[in-house]
């Protein structure tokens, strides 16, 4: 299959959950069990979709990084088991690992605390050239932090700046952000991964059981489930205030991960491709040197 095919259905997979207005969104209208056009007995095709795109992915990166003029921050927000981890390792699979960092982040450091909430992000963009991946973001000071209030009483803040509006300044220095790193070449791209309560808890359960998988259980996971209703309207809140047509969020469904990872790699290629990047053109002095150099080559022993 040709780039170009596979560009217009990844454009056509990931346009249903993108979210480039939000002042209509409403989390409830996205069903974390959708898989789209797609039957469970897709699946096959899916993931045989999913190899292609990892593939067309990995040349649309390679052409990013030697062209050397924009690059790509991709942010994962999501409930605990909805699959970041494993959505990044799988659509990234194939992504030359010198042209892609990953970022994770956890509980802000005394350091973090000393500082603005985005500063412990902005020394993690990427490079022009590169394609950074945000897993977890300072989103988290619009979700987390509005869902515990002690945690916000923790960052150190003068008094005067902890104000009524302090949520609509921080969508407002947020949406700022974005634009001025639009502005100079970044292209922010959002995730969403919605998965249903009932999912989770089949997922958690499943880390329990399983020897291999109980590493990845908190007690702490089981006590933020008691929050749910409050992230829920956190996060239909954040991506309401966030979602812009330059930085979009995509809302994926996410109880079917074969189905999430199709998606994501989509709206990853889709966003790629727009940019319409090209290897940089030889000079004519160059392409001389070059023929020169070819024939020494040739010519030495």
């Amino acid at each position: 299959m040709k780039s170009k095919q596979i560009i217009e259905i990844a454009r056509k997979l990931s346009k249903p959950y993108r979210v480039s207005n939000g002042k209509k969104f409403r989390l409830k209208n996205v069903d974390p069990s959708d898989t789209g056009d797609l039957k469970a007995e897709d699946k096959p095709k899916a993931i045989e979709a999913l190899q292609m795109g990892v593939e067309e992915l990995a040349e649309l990166q390679d052409v990013l990084y030697a062209q050397d003029r924009w690059s790509v921050l991709l942010i994962f927000q999501a409930m605990d088991a909805a699959g970041k981890d494993g959505t990044i390792k799988h659509v990234m699979s194939g992504v030359n690992p010198q042209g892609c960092q990953v970022s994770s982040f956890k509980v802000p450091t005394s350091e973090d605390l000393d500082h603005d909430f985005l500063w412990r992000c902005m020394k993690h963009l990427p490079e022009r050239g590169r394609i950074g991946i945000f897993n977890r973001s300072y989103y988290e000071e619009t979700l987390v932090v509005r869902v515990h209030p002690e945690f916000l009483a923790g960052q150190k803040l003068p008094e005067k700046c902890v104000t009524k509006n302090i949520w609509s300044e921080r969508f407002e220095d947020i949406r700022a952000f974005e634009r001025y790193l639009t502005r100079n070449g970044t292209i922010v791209i959002k995730f969403f991964l919605h998965v249903s309560k009932d999912e989770q808890k089949k997922r958690f359960l499943e880390r329990l059981d399983l020897p291999e998988k109980n590493w990845k259980f908190s007690a702490n996971d089981v006590k933020e489930r008691g929050f749910w209703d409050d992230y829920m309207r956190a996060y239909e809140e954040t991506i309401r205030e966030t979602a812009t047509e330059d930085s979009p969020w995509y809302v994926v469904p996410a109880d079917n991960k074969w189905f999430t990872r199709a998606v994501v790699a989509a709206a990853v290629i889709d966003a790629v491709a727009s940019l319409n990047l090209a290897y940089p053109k030889v000079s004519p002095e160059k392409l001389k040197g070059l023929s020169e150099a070819k024939k020494a080559l040739l010519a030495s022993q």
